[in-house]
């Protein structure tokens, strides 16, 4: 559109706000997940889930992994149990790292057993979510010190440790050089480069960051455990998808599944995973 003033021509641009994201319930499990805190996507037509089954943080070993299938059926509810309060997982090749209190466990995805486990560093440790870069370098996050743990080559160590982490839940690696995590204390999605350790706030004021997963073209969709969704463009723009929060419906470590636009959400203590396709 165009408007003729005088002699010249003065261009109107329509505007560029980002378009609206809808959200449609397509499907939801039976209630026979036991506080299921994360879902993962094998890439093929399974869906990993962690279950708690009891206390955040005890070791009782009555956690355990969950297969259903992505039209929602729970097709082996103990595929792998006797875990501690299992929660973040990444795959990569044939091992699925489940975070597991104090410690990670590698388990082998042709058997469901165990194959390794590393014990955090020091004491009071809260392992949470688990990120896995396209090399298999492992990434995980201690809510409670403060830390971020890197396992390379099966070596263990601290990659960061430090008040400015602000209790760091949810990662995810992108790329080679930078990892998203969502810091739980300021309520924020943040950027950490690798190579300086320096972090940037992305957006805040989503309260208590949970589940990141890629939207593409470098946006991204986080989880609030309370019970909300955010969609986050690359430049900030923070737009709420979902708030079951009045209906005290959680909103733990979520998955997308892209190629079927399925923002997949755990509900902890409603016992099931929700499925919403993404228009």
């Amino acid at each position: 559109m165009s408007l003729l003033v005088g002699a010249g021509l003065v261009a109107l641009r329509s505007s560029t706000a980002p378009k609206p994201i809808k959200l449609v319930k397509v499907w939801e499990t039976d209630t026979t997940l036991r506080t299921p805190e994360s879902v993962l996507y094998d890439g093929h037509n399974t869906l990993y889930v962690a279950n708690i089954d009891g206390k955040s943080d005890s070791l009782d070993g009555s956690g355990f992994i969950s297969k259903v299938s992505l039209d929602g059926k729970v097709e082996n509810l103990r595929w792998t149990s006797g875990l501690n309060a299992p929660k973040g997982m990444g795959l990569f090749k044939k091992r699925l790292y489940v975070t597991d209190v104090y410690r990670l466990v590698a388990i082998n995805t042709e058997t469901g057993q165990a194959e390794k486990t590393w014990d955090a560093i020091g004491k009071g440790a809260f392992l949470n979510d688990v990120t896995v870069d396209k090399d298999g370098i492992v990434y995980v996050s201690d809510s409670r010190a403060d830390k971020l743990y890197r396992l390379k080559d099966d070596k263990w160590d601290v990659l960061m440790e430090g008040e400015q982490l602000n209790k760091p839940n949810g990662v995810l690696a992108v790329g080679k050089d930078k990892l998203m995590v969502g810091s739980t204390k300021i309520g924020a999605l943040r950027t950490l480069d690798l190579n300086t350790k320096s972090m940037t706030t992305v957006a805040d004021g989503m309260a208590n960051t949970d589940g990141i997963v890629p939207a593409g073209k470098g946006n991204y969709f986080v989880s609030d455990w309370n019970g909300q969704l955010f969609h986050i463009s690359a430049d900030g723009t923070k737009q709420q998808l979902l708030d079951t929060r009045a209906d005290k419906v959680n909103a733990a470590d979520i998955e997308y599944v892209a190629k079927k636009k399925l923002l997949i959400v755990p509900t902890f203590f409603k016992n099931k995973l929700i499925a919403y396709r993404v228009e």
